[in-house]
């Protein structure tokens, strides 16, 4: 006996009787009749994505990190350098043009790590989570610097301040307050941001100043605040309320050694300038 069970016999679009086998063959039958249709597009197995996306950076990739590998970072441009990093944080993608964006965007190394993460989110290729990174990268590097100050005589590491306060300080986009606090042996007690101003004005109360060194039993402060004009020269208000804290704190008996000015391209010591 012969017979297919449970065959359902159709007939094929071009009247021939004869049923479409496959899918293609449904929209060549179709097609003979008159009508256009697009195909299905048949999706790429995610396991070739990668290998895909590789044949274009992968050996630049490879390349650069075996030059700071054999050269160290003297052989790498800065966007080279942001690259290496890139690489981590967005594994799947060609990062030279965001790590030229960053830097077109900010103008160097330091600025990319000292923007917001709001700011930096407003480069093409970078997300929240990469934005965060970057601020860790940040973080590390400041805690570094700071690290260098810690239980030394402070004016005897003087480049360690004055390189800690500029990568902690350079890039804020508002003025900030901060007080260095020592002890007698002009050790590092505290390091303390006192207060948030507009982009060029923050206000400071000498009164809070002392107490605050009083409670941490400071004998000595180093005051710094930042203009994020990028210019360092300090004005009149900041003469005038560095003398203030200057009259307030002597008579019970804390000096201030100094109060810096963090600009983007350098520093100004009001000390130095004989201002105090």
């Amino acid at each position: 006996m012969t017979g297919s069970r449970g065959r359902t016999d159709s007939t094929h679009p071009d009247g021939t009787g004869n049923a479409p086998t496959t899918a293609d063959d449904l929209f060549d039958a179709l097609d003979e009749r008159g009508h256009f249709f697009e195909r299905p597009t048949h999706a790429t197995p995610a396991k070739a994505l990668p290998a895909a996306e590789d044949k274009h950076y992968h050996g630049h990739r490879e390349r650069l990190r075996l030059r700071f590998r054999d050269s160290g970072d003297g052989a790498l441009a800065d966007y080279e350098i942001l690259e290496l990093l890139l690489f981590r944080l967005i594994p799947r993608r060609d990062t030279k043009p965001v790590a030229k964006a960053l830097l077109d965007r900010f103008g160097t190394l330091a600025g990319v790590f000292g923007a917001t993460p709001a700011l930096l989110q407003e480069v093409k290729g970078i997300g929240e989570a990469v934005a965060l990174d970057l601020k860790l990268v940040s973080a590390v590097a400041q805690r570094t610097l700071k690290s260098e100050i810690r239980n030394k005589t402070v004016l005897a590491s003087w480049s360690s301040v004055i390189q800690y306060c500029h990568a902690a300080m350079a890039h804020e986009p508002r003025e900030q307050f901060r007080i260095l606090f020592l002890d007698k042996r002009n050790t590092l007690i505290a390091d303390e941001v006192q207060g948030h101003g507009t982009v060029d004005h923050t206000p400071v109360y000498p009164r809070e100043v002392v107490r605050r060194a009083l409670e941490l039993s400071s004998t000595a402060i180093i005051l710094v605040h930042n203009h994020p004009s990028g210019d360092p020269t300090p004005s009149r208000a900041d003469i005038d309320m560095t003398k203030t804290i200057v009259e307030t704190a002597r008579p019970l008996g804390i000096t201030v050694h100094d109060h810096i000015i963090i600009g983007k391209d350098g520093h100004a010591s009001l000390k130095g300038l004989r201002l105090i």
